[in-house]
């Protein structure tokens, strides 16, 4: 049974090459914030997705500006993206601060995490 409140993040892809969205979200979702304990997907971190010329250009934030797992995060995310799309992929990184009302699923909020 699915959560109503999960709302999934809508990518560029998601109406340009929907075939590719199941497999990124799937690679994507195994890279994991070690400090929270939840993944990029689930934290909403991957803002968007671009293909253009058999190149993928993804969009991503931090939870913190000064992550100290920031850029092992980002390397993680990059492999993971290029083997869910199997093509290049590059990862800008996003101007927005991050907040809990980008996360997928606000249940995790329930958790006792956040106060």
């Amino acid at each position: 049974m699915t959560n109503p409140e999960v709302k999934q993040t809508q990518w560029t892809i998601h109406t340009t090459h929907p075939e590719k969205v199941e497999p990124v979200r799937a690679a994507l979702s195994e890279v994991v914030d070690p400090e929270i304990g939840m993944n990029i997907i689930q934290l909403g971190l991957v803002r968007d997705i671009v293909i253009e010329n058999d190149m993928a250009h993804m969009t991503m934030i931090l939870t913190t500006p000064f992550c100290p797992y920031g850029p092992a995060l980002i390397e993680m995310a990059k492999a993971k993206a290029v083997e869910g799309l199997g093509m290049p992929v590059t990862i800008e990184m996003g101007m927005e601060m991050w907040d809990f009302s980008m996360m997928e699923d606000p249940s995790a909020l329930d958790w006792g995490m956040y106060t």
